[in-house]
Order: structure tokens, then sequence, then C-alpha cells
């Protein structure tokens, strides 16, 4: 099998190349193409490492940097939105993997679903502001869409146990980030520092602050809803905090189905390059005499605001996602650069919300302008 990874030198295009590497003489995986964002350093250790055709640096500025220090290979180097959908369309390409953070794995994605690829999908943000779109050209393309996040992986698994036509509702399990049971006057003088430790998870930044605010929770439910086509309100979340239990569905007999591991990417991801074939892993085992108990919990929305936003901006569908989308990366990037409080996230979103009519019909083109819009007129 041939793939590409889009976002190779972040959190999820690491480990997936680490599965690559653990699956050597049990499946022949090809890295045909990696990008980064701008990291230079890492991209290139990992084009020596793997032999990709090609390499795609999205940061414009460092293609210089990227193509000298690659001169003296075969691998071509590449730039820019142009780099990335070229990465995504390879004519060899199988799979791609879909792992860039935020709005802008939208129109690699796309593309590379309409060039016929398999989608392995850690990019939520795809599904979140154009899902009915996506889920159409899936169909549409005859193209498998694979979902890499941990909690839809664990759902995906989950529903082989009874037929679609029995589900009765989807248990999307949640950490509650490093800040679960604070109240609203605890998380006053929240520091930056304090949100990106997470109790269970390494990750990116972005998606750590989304983890603490809830927000990335909010963001799997409407993921989850086109994913699995499914009512939002039969999403229903469960705070677990040993992150043990990925995620659960319980059918219409009242059983419940759960997909259980040890906090790793590396289980979701191998799995969406192995489907429908389950192989080794060099993950350790659960061990259930060692686990002195899986608790769950009720999320509260009225302190952590994001998740009830993302409830209702998915309720109203359209255009609101998107909105919401753009305006949560546009106040974590805030935040991360210590311009605005951590509460301040969850207001600033709302504040967005508020300022836009919906539009039930669009295109990718007014998805995109959209996005545009918000991000310039509602700078921090």
């Amino acid at each position: 099998m041939n793939i590409s990874i889009l976002g190779s030198t972040g959190s999820i295009g690491t480990q997936a190349l680490e599965v690559v590497d653990d699956l050597k003489g049990i499946k022949d995986i090809a890295v045909l193409a990696i990008t980064g964002n701008s990291n230079v350093e890492l991209l290139e250790a990992q084009a020596r490492r793997y032999k990709p055709s090609l390499a795609v640096i999205a940061d414009e500025k460092k293609y210089n940097d990227l193509k000298c220090r690659l001169a003296d290979t075969n691998i071509k180097v590449s730039t820019g939105e142009e780099g990335l959908c070229e990465a995504a369309t390879l004519d060899k390409c199988d799979m791609v993997l879909s792992s860039i953070v935020g709005f802008a794995g939208l129109v690699p994605t796309m593309k590379a679903i309409e060039a016929g690829k398999d989608i392995a999908l850690a990019n939520k943000e795809t599904l979140v502001t154009a899902g009915g779109l996506f889920t159409d050209a899936v169909k549409r393309h005859n193209v498998r869409l694979l979902p890499v996040d941990s909690e839809h992986s664990a759902i995906f698994q989950s529903l082989h146990g009874g037929n679609r036509g029995e589900l009765n509702k989807i248990l999307l399990t949640a950490s509650g980030g490093p800040f679960f049971g604070k109240t609203k006057d605890e998380l006053k003088g929240i520091k930056k520092e304090q949100a990106l430790k997470h109790p269970n998870w390494s990750m990116g930044a972005k998606i750590t602050i989304d983890s603490a605010t809830l927000m990335n929770k909010g963001l799997e439910i409407i993921e989850a809803k086109w994913l699995f086509d499914v009512f939002l309100d039969d999403i229903e979340v469960v705070v677990h905090r040993e992150s043990i239990i990925h995620s659960m569905v319980e059918f219409c007999d009242k059983s419940v189905i759960a997909q259980l591991s040890l906090p790793s990417m590396k289980h979701p991801i191998q799995y969406a390059f192995t489907y429908p074939e389950r192989l080794p892993s060099p993950d350790r085992s659960v061990s259930f005499a060692e686990l002195k108990a899986l608790t769950f919990a009720k999320p509260d929305e009225e302190t952590f605001r994001c998740l009830a936003l993302a409830k209702k901006a998915g309720r109203m569908g359209g255009i609101m996602p998107t909105v919401l989308n753009a305006a949560n990366e546009v106040a974590v990037a805030a935040f991360l650069c210590d311009k605005i409080g951590f509460l301040e996230i969850g207001e600033y979103v709302e504040s967005v919300l508020s300022k836009y009519e919906n539009k039930l019909n669009f295109t990718i083109e007014d998805i995109i302008e959209i996005d545009r819009s918000v991000r310039l007129e509602h700078k921090i």
C-alpha cells in the first residue's frame, strides 16, 4: 500500500511513521509523500529516512531552505496549498492520512477524495465545516473514509457488534482535560502552561487547548454525526478520566459495546492502515488487574461553554459549524499568545457566532470565504 501523510511533522504524523516502522515485515507500506507546516529540520530527517517522492513544506518562506537541504536527493520539493494538494493526489497513492491541524486540511482532503484516494481522517475540521459535502463526495467517488481519532475509531470498531439499523445511541468518551471538576472562579487565572498539561494524551498545542475547553469534544460530536449518519442528539458525551474506554455504542436492546486500549494514537492509526485486518502491535495490553477503577461523569457544560456552543452550532447546521471552528482557532491562537484568558475563549466564540446569519446551502468556496471573513473581521 502506498500512502501520503499530510501533516507528517505533527503528533499524528510522527506516530503514523512509527506505525509504518512497526508494520515492517508484516505489511508493506510505502510513504509516497510527506508534508509539514514549518519544521524544516524534522521534515528533512523524515524525507531522508522514508525516501518519499515528494516533500511539501506548507510555509512558503521555508521552501528554499528545504529545497537546499534535499538538493542531493531525488525527492521533489513543493510548498503551499498547491503542494499539499499535489501530495494528496499522487497517481500511485492508495491512501491519504489527513492529519493537518485545523481548517488548512479541508481543501487537500477534498482533492484526495476527488482523486479516488481512501482517507484515513485525523483532521476533524474537514467534517465539522463541510460534513455533508465530504460525505457526499466519499459516496460519489466510492472511497473509504476511515476515522483516526481514537473516539471515532472506537465507535467504528464497536459498530461491528451489530447492524447499523439497530443502533440506539453513541457514547462519546472524554477525558475531561486538565481542569475537570474546576469552577469558573478557579479557571479565571489559568495560564497556557497549565492548559497544555493533558493528563493522558501527548498532543499538539491547539488540540490540547481544545481538550481543556472541551471544544475538542464538541467538534467530535459534529464529526461523529457525519461519519456515522446519526442525529446530534443521539450522541452522548461521557467523561471517562482514565481514557481506557475510547467510546461506546448502545444498540436497541440496550446492549453496550465498547473499544478499550491504553491511551495511544498508534492503535487507531494502525487500524486505519490495515483495515479490515487486525495485525500485531508492539503497544502494551490493558492490564485489568492493575486498573483500580473506570469512572464516568457528566460534562459540566455551564463551566466549559465551548461544548454547549459546539452542540448549538451542530444543531443549527449550515455554515454555523464553520463559524464556530474559525472563531475557536482564532481564540486558541490568541490564548497561546497570552492575548486573552482561558475563559475568554468560549466568550469570544459565542460572541462571533451571534454575529452571523445561518446559510443552509453552501459550496466549498462558500466555506472558505466564511472562514476567511471570521479570521479577518474578528481578529484579536
